[in-house]
């Protein structure tokens, strides 16, 4: 047993099970104990809206939070976020274009206030609709010089990031400044904001057995033997893909 990085997507991944939370709770809690493993949360939600799941589920405290689908990342419990992150994402991007660029589409629908962050701006986008709505803006946005990353995942979220940004280049991030390698590295995750975890290099990748659609299509088109797809739910199919890559 040695030290390695524990990457986890929270809704519907983490979170959904509450007896097989718990005895995933306690393993990784010890393991960390034991031999200093990494525990971080990585989701799409706000640092508030993440305070609220917090208040309602058993949850340990992580020793890093990467919000807003990897464009804000915060170290143990603390709500200024990594600086040298911001300052990366910051390059050619510009937020009041991109928002100006989205009000052109009667089908992007704004998310709540509170989901609206200084690098990621979002919508709810129905599935019919995306489909001329989502090469519609990358083509205005590119023509506006700006460079961006467009994630749309659960068939109605849809998220306009700086290209620098995504769940998986928040992790890269932390685990250059760990120190950890790739193959001590296991992300976890259920839907499409969660590919570009399971995208970077040869990290351990679970991918929960009530994965959305567009994960298992990314899974199938993308059948790599570093990852592995657990039969069981939330952290269930997490217990049951740790056990198979042989971390606990």
């Amino acid at each position: 047993m040695t030290q390695f990085l524990f990457v986890t997507d929270l809704d519907n991944t983490l979170v959904g099970d509450a007896a097989a939370l718990q005895v995933l709770n306690q393993k990784l809690a010890q393991h960390r104990q034991e031999h200093g493993t990494k525990i971080v949360y990585s989701t799409g939600r706000s640092l508030s809206s993440y305070q609220e799941l917090k208040a309602e589920q058993q949850l340990l405290e992580p020793d890093a939070l990467v919000v807003a689908v990897g464009t804000e990342i915060y170290y143990n419990g603390s709500d200024a976020p990594d600086a040298t992150w911001s300052d990366k994402l910051s390059h050619n991007w510009d937020r009041d274009v991109v928002v100006a660029t989205g009000a052109h589409f009667a089908d992007l629908v704004p998310q709540p206030e509170p989901e609206q962050r200084p690098f990621k701006v979002s919508y709810f986008l129905t599935e019919e609709a995306a489909v001329e709505v989502l090469p519609q803006i990358e083509a205005l946005l590119k023509q506006r010089g700006l460079e961006v990353k467009l994630i749309y995942s659960s068939g109605k979220d849809f998220d306009i990031l700086p290209r620098q940004a995504d769940k998986g280049m928040a992790m890269a991030f932390l685990r250059q400044t760990w120190g950890i390698d790739s193959a001590q590295t296991v992300v976890c995750g259920d839907s499409g904001n969660d590919c570009a975890l399971f995208s970077v290099e040869k990290e351990r990748g679970i991918i929960v057995g009530n994965a959305q659609p567009e994960m298992l299509a990314w899974h199938e088109a993308n059948p790599f033997e570093h990852h592995y797809l657990a039969k069981a739910h939330c952290a269930g199919g997490i217990l049951e893909g740790l056990n198979y890559f042989g971390f606990l």
